[in-house]
């Protein structure tokens, strides 16, 4: 009927063929989320949800949120792939540059006496898919191949982690587009980035300094080593307070004595962590014992 407005009835497909996303259903993948990734999800976050999980939807070829809940409850791999789905992995080459500025500035030269008697180790914690720890192992290497031989006389090996496979995977390969290494300046871009095709692939010199693997932050670490410096940058903005104090105290036990963290542009240290450690800089700690 001209001028009426269509009513479809709850949970019934919509145009993406997924169903609507009830208040039930979303509140279910809240808590999911919560439990765990500690990522929360306020109510305004609907429109979010839905959009990334409609294709996981389809996919089993499902008609209803409904459905796909009762799916997500009875089947492990698929409770995870929705975890993964609803992470978001946003990141690029030098984000945040201050952070790499201090990186050669002050940790480099404690970071060069430390290397001189004990193996020198560097985290990544949420990194996407792996212009962050790329970028940290140039600023170590310098803008020319001459700057890092330092590195090549010492024991210095980088880690990267994140919740999301494919994104872990992506940094396991180091295969960028040109629109990606565009922020890399020209020196380290010309040193430690090499065309390959339509691509462009980290050099194997920076390349062999990482170690991607796949880890949820709020599942037990199978690290033993002390880190001398750690990254995890606007990670925790989806965590509520109790999950980000908890967090940065596990990355602070983690950290040697004069060891640095650094955080994203707009996050804080709270709890414990706070108590133990000193700024540095915008968004920059040391740990002072």
């Amino acid at each position: 009927m001209s001028g009426a407005q269509a009513v479809s009835r709850p949970g019934a497909p919509d145009a993406n063929g997924a169903g609507e996303l009830g208040a039930s259903e979303f509140a279910a993948i809240a808590a999911i989320m919560q439990s765990d990734a500690r990522i929360h999800l306020a109510p305004g976050k609907t429109t979010l949800v839905h959009s990334r999980l409609s294709k996981r939807v389809r996919k089993h070829g499902l008609q209803t949120f409904k459905d796909y809940v009762e799916l997500v409850h009875s089947d492990p791999e698929e409770r995870r792939a929705m975890v993964v789905a609803l992470t978001t992995n946003h990141t690029h080459f030098f984000r945040e540059n201050h952070h790499f500025d201090h990186l050669k500035a002050t940790a480099m030269p404690w970071l060069q006496r430390q290397a001189s008697t004990k193996p020198v180790r560097i985290w990544s914690a949420g990194c996407s898919s792996g212009e962050e720890v790329y970028t940290i192992a140039m600023c170590l290497r310098g803008p020319d191949r001459a700057s890092g031989a330092w590195i090549d006389r010492a024991d210095v090996k980088l880690l990267a982690t994140d919740l999301s496979p494919l994104v872990v995977e992506t940094a396991r390969r180091g295969v960028y587009s040109a629109s990606t290494v565009q922020p890399i300046p020209a020196p380290y871009r010309s040193s430690w980035i090499r065309p390959e095709g339509a691509d462009f692939v980290v050099a194997d010199e920076i390349k062999k300094m990482v170690t991607a693997r796949v880890l949820n932050l709020f599942e037990p670490w199978p690290m033993r080593q002390k880190y001398d410096v750690i990254f995890c940058r606007n990670v925790m903005i989806y965590f509520d307070d109790e999950a980000k104090a908890e967090l940065e105290a596990r990355f602070v036990d983690m950290l040697v004595p004069g060891g640095y963290l650094y955080i994203g542009h707009s996050e804080r240290l709270i709890g414990a962590a706070a108590a133990r450690m000193k700024p540095a800089g915008h968004t920059i700690y040391i740990k002072e014992s």
